[in-house]
């Protein structure tokens, strides 16, 4: 089925599934946080009224994103990359939470930097990849400028310590870099470097970041030593076959008191399966689904090379984090602390990821869904 859009109207076949993923995330928030709430605030709605205010403001903040022109961004997109490692750098000297170092505050607001950058480095990469099109082959003037942009990126993420965003960000500039029409064997090449100093890093840095690998490919000995290590995912399995097929109901929950930590940020997926089953988990990964694929269409038919790019770092970049969240709620990935984009409580990722979906519907109304981008099809003429 084609669901065509008119040129000049943002795809509200985006638009609706994404508003409606945010407002049922403020039930689901509510379910999953008042147990905690009500020990660290006295009341259950205490991170309710929170999430409902971000989640109102971060609608209002992809509705006023839908209407700026996204070529401005192509102007402001190198001063964007040098703001976004100078807050990285900062917030390194900042005081750490709990010997981690990943928010400035900015009186009585958080805020993450590494989302900043994140999209950030998506909105650089795609006006890059257009400028260095007809030298992208190249692998000194074409690949290496991405590259050192990546390492910086990443390595900055990494000092917080924050491997597991470090590492997604650095598979978000993998893809775009193939799907730019850069030279395969560089990509490749990266990526098995790459993974060849993550395991370095892994063995030399917090073991605990080695023992989660090891405990999730089953060693008996790390599993004995440390009982703990997969307490977290035991209880969102726990949670996810109290749920069944249609789940315990709306707000009746077990897991989210106190059993399972983070019950209503990084696990919020799994409080989700206990409480409306496998069924509404399907329903949840369908509308995701839904998204990207909505997405991709909108940047097959971009009108330039940089829509084009824009728009499938913006994909790419929610298409993994969905993918990684769910993973891990399900025991498919080793634990890491990840949020699910539109549902998981927050502040910072609220409205980040509402900003790059406001991006991706302005360049929805600048070209219609189903006309090709020609200048794409050009430089590949398989696609």
């Amino acid at each position: 089925m084609e669901f065509p859009t008119k040129k000049g109207r943002i795809d509200w076949y985006i638009f609706l599934p994404v508003v409606g993923l945010m407002l049922f995330s403020i039930a689901f928030v509510y379910s999953a946080s008042a147990s905690i709430a009500s020990i660290k605030f006295g009341s259950a709605e205490g991170l309710f009224v929170k999430h409902t205010f971000r989640v109102l403001l971060g609608i209002a903040v992809m509705l006023a994103f839908s209407v700026i022109d996204y070529h401005k961004y192509k102007k402001i997109a190198k001063p964007i990359m040098y703001v976004a490692i100078g807050l990285l750098i900062v917030v390194l000297f900042t005081n750490p939470l709990n010997n981690v170092s990943r928010w400035i505050q900015l009186g009585p607001v958080s805020f993450q930097p590494s989302e900043f950058a994140k999209f950030g480095m998506v909105i650089y990469f795609a006006a890059l990849l257009e400028k260095k099109q007809h030298i992208i082959k190249d692998f000194k003037e074409g690949y290496v400028p991405f590259l050192i942009w990546t390492g910086i990126i990443c390595f900055l993420i990494a000092l917080q310590p924050n491997f597991s965003t470090a590492t997604v960000i650095f598979l978000i500039a993998i893809v775009m870099l193939f799907v730019g029409n850069t030279n395969l064997l560089h990509v490749l090449g990266t990526f098995g470097a790459t993974m060849l100093l993550a395991f370095v890093y892994l063995t030399s840095t917090q073991s605990y970041r080695l023992n989660r690998i090891l405990a999730y490919f089953g060693d008996q000995e790390m599993l004995s030593s440390e009982k703990s290590i997969n307490y977290q995912l035991d209880q969102a399995l726990i949670a996810i076959g109290n749920g069944g097929l249609f789940g315990v109901g709306p707000g009746q929950s077990r897991q989210s008191h106190l059993y399972l930590p983070e019950s209503y940020g990084d696990f919020i997926f799994s409080i989700i399966g206990e409480e409306y089953g496998l069924f509404g988990l399907t329903v949840i990964l369908a509308a995701f689904g839904f998204i990207f694929w909505r997405g991709l269409k909108i940047a097959k038919n971009a009108p330039d090379l940089f829509g084009y790019m824009l728009a499938t770092g913006i994909i790419i970049t929610f298409a993994l984090y969905v993918f990684v969240n769910a993973g891990v709620n399900c025991g498919l990935l080793p634990t890491t602390g990840l949020p699910m984009p539109f549902i998981s409580y927050g502040g910072t990722a609220i409205f980040f990821y509402a900003a790059a979906i406001g991006i991706l519907l302005n360049i929805s109304t600048q070209a219609g869904v189903y006309p090709s981008n020609k200048q794409y099809n050009d430089l590949n003429p398989d696609y």
